[in-house]
């Protein structure tokens, strides 16, 4: 019997919250806008965080985790000049599981072609770049390996629509000045996305046999290397290839960087940003807390007189504080469910017209709703404390 009184009770006192709350519909919605901002930006924010993040690690992929990038950073106590040009054979060789080796130069240049000029990366590499990087062609062949002497370009997709014109674009068998030669066009690339491993911004580009950087530039030198691996271990391979480099270089400081030290760091920072984004949808919750509690409080101020009747007839202090703490809640309930349902909406909105593949984040909906709940409660607390307290006698006393 007592369960059971025990359950009416509390149906009956949610059902008055309701109602209480019913009474006063202008200030409940200016309370719950600031929930439903709150919920929806955490969940918003999350959600686009991390599906920007899964974007970048799949462009990031497609580019290929069997990639080895070695640079060779200036040090000022050892400043031996280093060739241009690289034995790939021997280094296969010293170093198996290579399947791909493209040493690169990299300088700047302004290009013209039928009065239209563009500056662009200039990358005197080798055949093995576009194997390496998976780079396709929209018109034309890449360099090969008998070009070394050939005045021939590989033309990126944006500096190929810079150098083109309204019914002119830009085509395999053009000639490009670059300086005061002309280089003929044998190759226009698709475009490739930019990732943090590869040094080279392929599409605002232009790829020469890397032998063609003496014509344009005094005594060049071999920037880095583009490696692609074997079925190996990229750590281990990575250690032979440092020693080997390290040796045939008179001990010039060598840096390989391999995909996994990149991809942790960049799934670590938009982590990162992701729940510093989710912070500033807090502050936007904790604005709507204030705003629950600020209602709360007129609520108790007006209703002093109910509630000194409800205590003249019998009602315990615990009974006012749980009246008054789930209109509180229930304003929570509707600002969390309201704020999920137009933060998911907003996230896919803008993930669709991203161009990216939509994924829920797995936390974002628990947070959320989980964060408004609390907020709730713990802007509602005080309200409900406040009103259970009240004497009876005064209470009846206000107007």
């Amino acid at each position: 019997m007592y369960k059971a009184s025990s359950h009416i009770k509390v149906t009956q006192i949610f059902s008055e919250s309701i109602d209480n709350l019913n009474l006063s519909k202008r200030r409940s919605i200016l309370a719950l806008l600031g929930i439903i901002v709150g919920s929806s930006s955490i969940i918003a924010l999350l959600t686009i965080g991390g599906n920007a993040a899964d974007e970048a690690v799949r462009i990031f992929k497609n580019m290929g985790t069997d990639i080895l990038v070695v640079g060779f950073p200036y040090s000022h106590q050892n400043r031996q000049p280093l060739p241009l040009t690289l034995d790939s054979q021997a280094l296969r060789e010293a170093v198996p599981g290579i399947s791909q080796i493209a040493p690169i130069t990299l300088h700047s240049a302004q290009l013209s072609h039928n009065g239209q000029n563009t500056d662009a990366s200039l990358v005197g590499t080798t055949q093995g770049l576009a194997d390496a990087i998976g780079l396709q062609f929209n018109a034309g062949r890449d360099l090969s390996r008998y070009d070394h002497k050939e005045t021939f370009a590989v033309v990126g997709a944006r500096v190929a629509e810079d150098l083109g014109s309204l019914g002119n674009p830009l085509r395999v068998g053009d000639l490009i000045r670059i300086d005061n030669y002309l280089f003929n066009v044998i190759g226009i690339a698709e475009s490739l996305p930019a990732t943090p491993l590869i040094p080279i911004v392929l599409d605002e580009s232009i790829l020469i046999p890397i032998e063609g950087m003496r014509r344009l530039r005094p005594a060049p030198e071999i920037t880095g290397i583009i490696i692609k691996a074997d079925e190996a271990d990229l750590p281990d391979l990575a250690k032979v290839l440092h020693n080997y480099l390290s040796k045939i270089f008179n001990g010039r400081e060598v840096d390989i960087q391999i995909p996994q030290q990149l991809l942790d760091g960049l799934r670590h920072q938009a982590s990162t940003f992701s729940y510093l984004l989710a912070a500033l949808g807090g502050i936007s919750l904790l604005v709507g807390g204030v705003g629950v509690m600020n209602v709360m409080l007129m609520s108790v101020t007006e209703r002093k007189r109910e509630i000194g009747i409800r205590m003249a007839l019998g009602a315990r202090q615990r009974d006012i504080r749980t009246l008054f703490l789930l209109e509180a809640v229930n304003l929570s309930i509707v600002g969390a469910v309201v704020g999920a349902v137009l933060g998911v909406a907003i996230a896919f909105s803008f993930t669709h017209f991203s161009g990216w593949e939509f994924t829920l984040s797995i936390i974002a909906l628990p947070l959320g709703v989980g964060c408004s709940l609390l907020t709730g409660i713990f802007f509602g607390l005080y309200p409900a404390i406040s009103a259970s307290k009240l004497q009876p006698a005064e209470a009846l006393r206000a107007e």
